[in-house]
């Protein structure tokens, strides 16, 4: 097997690597339902303290509807604010569930994913319409979310509580991940990694595997 001779166990992040995740989409989304006068307060709205927070799980869902609420100070309901915060995640190519499904085979496989509760519900929703399979849980052998964990990428923590569950040897991980900052702190820890660059790029990475 071409590359991978040395590997036992893939580690997968979820945004840009198994869902195509847009940022911009979301921003534009906000603007829709904010005041116009407000629309240059947009930019706080992942930067925020509270995202952060809320994505180690040290906020529930109801208290980060608040806290969007009360940074634009608007009488939103739930769904707005979800539908907002949804509105990133965008694809699941079945060519990424279908290489999934056929490294399992040969690899141990995990996720590791800074996300939160309601990104998980919506993006199970996607995975059902998109392609057919039920759950995050079926994706990879273990599913590494932050808000469960209560850490968070970069931290070398979070990695290293990876690698105690995992029981594997750093040098024989790889971990994917679309953000050079969560690649190097993976690397600090001693895990082989690989920046995905490109909506192909894991795709093209396992072709001369198979």
């Amino acid at each position: 097997m071409k590359k991978l001779e040395t590997i036992d166990f893939l580690i997968f992040d979820l945004g840009n690597v198994i869902i195509d995740i847009d940022y911009s989409f979301s921003i534009n989304e906000l603007k829709k339902i904010l005041p116009e006068a407000k629309h240059s307060l947009t930019d706080r709205f992942f930067p925020s303290t509270f995202h952060k927070d809320y994505e180690k799980g040290l906020i529930s869902s109801a208290q980060f509807r608040d806290e969007v609420r009360n940074l634009y100070q608007e009488e939103w309901t739930d769904a707005e604010i979800d539908h907002v915060w949804n509105s990133l995640l965008k694809d699941i190519p079945m060519e990424r569930i279908e290489l999934l499904k056929k490294l399992r085979m040969d690899f141990g496989t995990a996720v590791l994913s800074n996300t939160n509760e309601i990104h998980i519900e919506k993006f199970d929703e996607l995975l059902v319409d998109q392609t057919g399979e039920k759950s995050i849980y079926d994706l990879c052998d273990r599913i590494f979310l932050s808000h469960q964990m209560g850490l968070a990428k970069p931290d070398e923590a979070i990695y290293k509580a990876v690698l105690n569950e995992i029981k594997s040897d750093p040098e024989r991980d790889l971990f994917f991940d679309d953000l050079y900052a969560n690649l190097e702190g993976a690397k600090r820890v001693g895990l082989q990694t690989y920046h995905i660059t490109h909506e192909r790029a894991l795709i093209q990475f396992f072709e001369n595997v198979y």
